[in-house]
């Protein structure tokens, strides 16, 4: 969705100011973000950092200690004014990583158990299951119990049901986290698919960063109850707005730095070897001299033979080397006083051995620089 678009369409999701407090610790501490149709945002960040209170905030579960939220336009919670709507009122569906259907209840009641609650007819509840239950792919299964389900199964019950009713927004807290990691990567496709095909409105949850980047329109990426960055997925990985993101989401090799040029043709030494920065991160310090912390991906470093002819390449030794099967990763000495030491991947074809005199490639459009 363009930001044209954004600034014009109404968010189905509005968060003002979100704060939640146990104690003198506050779990949620002044969060805002808007959530647009058709959009999947996903609060991503480790344990404890806020993001299924978030959601549970907004699903009327929890009780803000500060804070507006709005769905659709509607004031649904805010302390100050008094407005606590409760979770039926909401039109929310809830998906949950314990998955929460009912055992006693085949699969096509459960699908049925919300709509029979709004008291829908009976031919309309029949049909909506029926296709539910195409949707998710559980064509044979609607008289199932859940025990007869594996978990798979049992999460698309679950996500049947939640958007059985057509929830103006579906909340997912760690939806796939009890699966194994092949089928949680399957469910994970058909997820995206489904979201996709029915243009439904995602909050995500999770901690799980290939989840998020995978799935996600724009990651909120959280870290003791506040947003360290709201931004689309390649712009969270290529240029993170704080030392956090970029530690936390993907791999990072870091190396220590001395500055050695001015704003106008920015460099560095790294254990004696010049290279030029032409960083997309926050803009280097200008005095030369300073110490500073280069970070890129691993992607963007390139393990080379020591002669080879090229810019931007710093020198070492390999002093350790792991087979992977589709790679082969090396841990390498920089030159220099400091010892430092990165680990690189490259071709497993590649003839590298311990004590093998290397150069590091750098890709200086891909760095980011942080002061010391």
């Amino acid at each position: 969705m363009s930001d044209t678009a954004r600034q014009t369409t109404e968010p189905v999701l509005r968060v003002r100011g979100l704060t939640k407090r146990y104690g003198e610790a506050a779990v949620v501490d002044d969060l805002s973000f808007d959530l647009f149709a058709g959009e999947v945002l996903t609060l991503l960040g480790p344990s404890g950092c806020g993001k299924s209170t978030t959601l549970r905030m907004i699903a009327g579960l929890e009780q803000p200690d500060a804070g507006d939220v709005w769905v659709r336009g509607r004031l649904v919670a805010s302390p100050q004014r008094r407005v606590m709507v409760p979770p039926e009122g909401r039109n929310l569906g809830l998906v949950f990583q314990s998955y929460a259907i009912w055992p006693h209840m085949t699969v096509a009641d459960n699908i049925a158990y919300p709509l029979r609650v709004r008291r829908m007819p009976r031919a309309a509840i029949a049909a909506k299951v029926e296709y539910m239950i195409r949707l998710v792919r559980l064509e044979g299964l609607g008289r199932r119990m859940p025990s007869e389900l594996s978990g798979g199964q049992q999460q698309r019950v679950a996500l049947a049901r939640a958007l059985a009713y057509e929830p103006d927004l579906l909340l997912l807290d760690e939806p796939l986290s009890n699966l194994d990691a092949l089928l949680r990567k399957e469910m994970r496709t058909q997820l995206k698919s489904l979201q996709r095909r029915l243009a439904t409105t995602f909050l995500y949850v999770t901690h799980d960063q290939e989840e998020a980047m995978s799935l996600s329109s724009r990651i909120v990426v959280m870290n003791g109850g506040r947003a360290e960055q709201i931004a689309a997925p390649g712009a969270v990985y290529e240029t993170p707005a704080t030392r956090f993101v970029q530690d936390f989401v993907g791999r990072t090799i870091r190396l220590r730095a001395t500055m050695a040029g001015g704003p106008g043709s920015p460099r560095v030494l790294i254990g004696g070897c010049e290279i030029e920065i032409g960083c997309e991160g926050p803009a280097p310090p200008v005095a030369a001299g300073q110490a500073v912390e280069v970070s890129l991906r691993p992607e963007d470093v390139v393990l080379c033979a020591e002669e080879a002819a090229s810019a931007n390449l710093v020198a070492g030794s390999v002093v350790e080397t792991s087979y992977y099967g589709d790679r082969l990763e090396c841990t390498v000495r920089v030159d220099g006083p400091e010892g430092q030491t990165v680990t690189v991947a490259t071709d497993k074809r590649q003839q590298v051995r311990e004590g093998d005199r290397v150069a590091l490639a750098i890709d200086s459009r891909r760095v980011t620089l942080w002061p010391s």
